[in-house]
């Protein structure tokens, strides 16, 4: 009797060796349950917007054999979001989008958690930035701007890419440029369109409809070369001026990601990138420029924006190095 409950026993423990479980869990193929992507914003901001478009096009290239699910956590900035995908350590279904909150919010002392907590995936697109001034503006060309010795522009909140950008062209060019905070993007807007500020920096999402409306005139741009869309524009570096500065749009995960994990998601990005249902679906729509970065190449910039954002928020008086 005993004989025979050993024999079960060892029959029982081969069986188990051999694959008698679920074949897809013991060949551990990646990835085996659903992902979340996390917001660390409400609902309809453009974290959002891009996540949910970034989890539209995975579903139609059909590149997950399981559910990319966007999940929104807002608060703090950011922090929650954010806190929430940093505690997920070596977890292989979380990930994130990188927004300025992600820099400036650590920066700030409103998190623990900065961006060498988590580990760089891709950056799929860039958001570039455009000076412009309404058309019943004085100032023409950038040459008639450096005649002058002060200058206002809005933002929303008090650290933001405008800002940084204005305190880039101040130290280049020696003018003066004050920085009027605004509730949003809307009222930033309504006040350059009505002369109340000199000029606004903003993303092609919200200048080149009223460019191409005859309500705004471009007057250069953030990138290092000229943009697709607005080929006489000149970029701040071409007049002589060393800024250059861009919004990203990347993905981020947890830290201490398993190598499989990130070399699916990099290339499951490159697709989405490539893509022409990325093209119609966010680029065309939202007016971004195409710009692929790999998980090395997109981590050395994460390094130098946080630098970037440093060195300006010190300057501000915002905090201490």
């Amino acid at each position: 009797m005993r004989a025979s409950k050993t024999l079960v026993l060892l029959l029982a423990l081969t069986a188990s060796a051999c694959g008698g479980g679920n074949a897809t869990e013991e060949s551990g193929a990646y990835p085996l349950k659903d992902v979340t992507m996390i917001v660390p914003f409400g609902a309809g901001g453009g974290s959002d917007v891009l996540s949910r478009t970034i989890a539209n096009v995975i579903r139609e290239l059909k590149i997950l054999p399981v559910s990319l699910l966007v999940e929104n956590r807002p608060g703090s900035s950011g922090a929650i979001g954010y806190t929430y995908v940093a505690k997920q350590k070596g977890n292989p279904y979380t990930l994130a989008t990188v927004s300025v909150s992600f820099f400036t919010t650590p920066l700030l002392g409103a998190s623990e958690f900065n961006f060498r907590n988590f580990t760089p995936v891709a950056a799929i697109a860039m958001s570039p930035y455009i000076m412009a001034v309404r058309e019943a503006s004085p100032y023409k060309t950038f040459d008639d701007v450096k005649k002058v010795r002060r200058l206002t522009t809005g933002t929303v909140g008090v650290v933001s890419d405008p800002v940084l950008l204005a305190r880039m062209l101040q130290n280049a060019s020696g003018i003066t440029i004050d920085t009027v905070p605004f509730d949003g993007e809307g009222e930033v807007m309504t006040a350059a369109l009505g002369g109340h500020i000199d000029f606004m920096l903003g993303n092609p999402g919200e200048i080149l409809p009223q460019i191409e409306a005859g309500t705004l005139r471009p007057l250069a741009v953030s990138t290092a070369g000229r943009l697709l869309s607005l080929p006489a524009v000149p970029s701040f570096k071409e007049l002589g001026y060393p800024i250059e500065h861009v919004q990203l749009r990347g993905v981020v995960m947890p830290p201490d990601m398993p190598q499989e994990a990130l070399t699916f998601w990099e290339s499951a990005l490159r697709r989405v990138a490539e893509s022409p249902e990325w093209k119609r679906e966010y680029l065309d729509r939202f007016r971004d420029e195409p710009r692929f970065l790999g998980s090395v190449e997109f981590g050395k910039v994460l390094e130098s924006t946080n630098t970037l954002y440093t060195e300006i928020m010190s300057e501000l008086g915002l905090i201490k190095r």
